[in-house]
């Protein structure tokens, strides 16, 4: 049997199976490894003879990076890229694609469901009836969600998603979004400030970089004047963890749903374990079948297309274009 031409070499992940993956190398008669490591010397280890890696979860460093000689692009299972060095890699050009638009169907319907269960207190109830207590009571005040004002802090395709769904209860949808100058759907683009002082709903929508990292903090919250709901299916440290705690403690906001955490998984002591108006999910939103089975597939792709001289469906380094490893034809 002849050698592979390529190899590729998935560097962690926890799907259970790598059906997709392997179909798409296979046709191609790439071999595929799957390593399960995450330390930096075993990630040099394993993937020094890659032409191309898969990742999920593992940190790559201007290190590794500088000892994958052959490595021409690194595909990551999901939309954040904060654990790859983007720098290093476009400097030793390295081509790094993600799957930006897999899970949008799941992330906006998971942050809809915790808005209105948060609203309609679902969650709160279930818990009294569960404990014997037959009372509504408890529960008061709930308020009308009709008429209300959504603020979108981030509106891709995910919160322009959102959107959609809210306001099919007769929510008003505003947006703050740097990067877009108009939405084309009944969403009022706005400033931060006027998001953050106007809206009875908060939803955070937007990517985790050096700009976003604690974008919502102990100022913003103090903006906040009609004591909203916080939903964050985006990512953790968008928030500032200790700002939030002291925004539930004081009133400052009414709630909050939380599929993302600063430290995954909370910390048993965290306070806000103890508060019946905030609700968790464990970083899930993401989730379904077939989401899964599409990002397996289409991550698998962006490096078979690099492999066979492609440029891939979405590179998050647009800077390697003309100094890529790979020979890359635009025909």
């Amino acid at each position: 049997m002849e050698p592979s031409e390529y190899r590729v070499v998935i560097t962690d992940c926890d799907h259970g199976s790598i059906r997709e993956e392997k179909e798409e190398f296979d046709r191609m008669g790439a071999e595929l490894i799957l390593a399960q490591v995450r330390e930096e010397e075993e990630l040099i280890r394993v993937g020094k003879e890659a032409d191309g890696l898969i990742n999920q979860y593992a940190l790559l460093t201007r290190r590794v990076f500088e000892n994958l000689p052959k490595c021409k692009v690194v595909a990551r299972y999901g939309v954040g890229v904060d654990s790859i060095d983007l720098r290093a890699a476009t400097d030793l050009g390295i081509i790094i694609a993600n799957v930006p638009d897999y899970c949008i169907d799941e992330v906006a319907s998971h942050a809809v469901a915790m808005m209105l269960t948060l609203t309609r207190k679902t969650a709160f109830f279930d818990r009294k009836v569960k404990s014997s207590q037959w009372d509504f009571r408890p529960g008061t005040p709930i308020h009308r969600i009709q008429g209300k004002t959504l603020g979108l802090i981030g509106c891709g395709k995910i919160g322009f998603e959102v959107a959609k769904r809210i306001s099919a209860f007769g929510v008003k949808v505003m947006a703050f979004d740097p990067y877009i100058q108009r939405t084309g759907e009944k969403i009022e683009l706005t400033d931060l400030e006027t998001v953050l002082r106007k809206s009875d709903f908060i939803s955070i929508h937007c990517p985790l970089n050096d700009s976003t990292q604690h974008l919502i903090g102990e100022q913003e919250f103090q903006k906040m004047e009609r004591k909203p709901l916080l939903i964050n299916t985006s990512r953790g440290p968008i928030v500032n963890e200790k700002a939030l705690i002291q925004a539930l403690e004081e009133g400052r906001i009414s709630g909050a749903g939380l599929d993302v955490l600063e430290t995954e998984p909370p910390d048993s002591n965290n306070p806000m374990l103890k508060m019946e108006n905030v609700i968790f999910s464990p970083h899930v939103g993401f989730y379904s079948e077939e989401s899964i089975s599409e990002l397996k597939r289409r991550t698998a792709r962006n490096v078979s297309d690099v492999l066979r001289g492609r440029w891939p469906g979405s590179v998050v380094n647009q800077g390697v274009m003309g100094k890529t490893r790979a020979t890359i034809s635009f025909d």
